[in-house]
């Protein structure tokens, strides 16, 4: 896990970082973090635990150990990522391990909507283009950066324009994504339509 977690807040409009492959069709919410974990209180210490069996099976040669993987931030996936249980732990062991965003060929839609709830960014991209990343980062590190404004990822040797829902992209621009961050911006206004509702005039304790 990354020594340095940064909860995502507000209006996102640009990620920019290194690219981990993980390579396999219907990767599931059990791999990603497995259902023992899913007692803590709360999310911070799942990233220490992402993948932990598969990461077991391999001894050391999971994407998410390899030395020069480290600082990477945008998981590079195939086909049906996030399939299986609606356990939100699974994008939140993601995001405390150190990953902003996600590119993939497609994702369980529960995944993906709890993905996008916490900040981070899914995109899909043909079978094809992502199998030219994750062959790419085989031989040498690749950092994107991700534009969503224009829906367009590009590194010094690759561009690709990628796909996301049009709501999904507008919450992140607009920063409307992040409900708490929204609620606080717009204090004033709730306080002031809290103080016009009829049943609240008769207790003045609210304030």
């Amino acid at each position: 896990m990354k020594s340095e977690f940064t909860q995502p807040i507000g209006k996102i409009s640009n990620i920019n970082g290194q690219c981990i492959p993980l390579i396999g069709n219907d990767i599931d919410t059990d791999r990603i973090i497995p259902a023992r974990f899913l007692k803590c209180v709360n999310f911070d210490s799942l990233g220490e635990s992402v993948f932990e069996d598969d990461r077991k099976t391999l001894k050391g040669k999971h994407p998410f150990d390899l030395e020069e993987n480290k600082n990477a931030s945008i998981l590079v996936v195939n086909s049906n990522f996030g399939c299986g249980s609606s356990r939100e732990h699974a994008p939140q062991a993601l995001m405390r391990w150190g990953i902003k965003a996600i590119i993939g060929e497609s994702f369980a839609d529960i995944f993906y909507s709890n993905c996008i709830a916490i900040g981070i960014p899914c995109f899909t991209l043909p079978k094809k283009s992502i199998e030219e990343i994750q062959n790419y980062c085989d031989n040498q590190f690749l950092f994107l950066e991700i534009d969503l404004k224009n829906s367009l990822a590009k590194s010094k040797d690759l561009n690709f324009n990628l796909e996301i829902k049009e709501s999904s992209r507008k919450a992140f621009l607009s920063g409307e994504w992040d409900a708490t961050s929204t609620l606080l911006d717009n204090k004033n206004l709730i306080e002031n339509k809290f103080k016009q509702l009829p049943y609240i005039k008769f207790n003045t304790n609210f304030f």
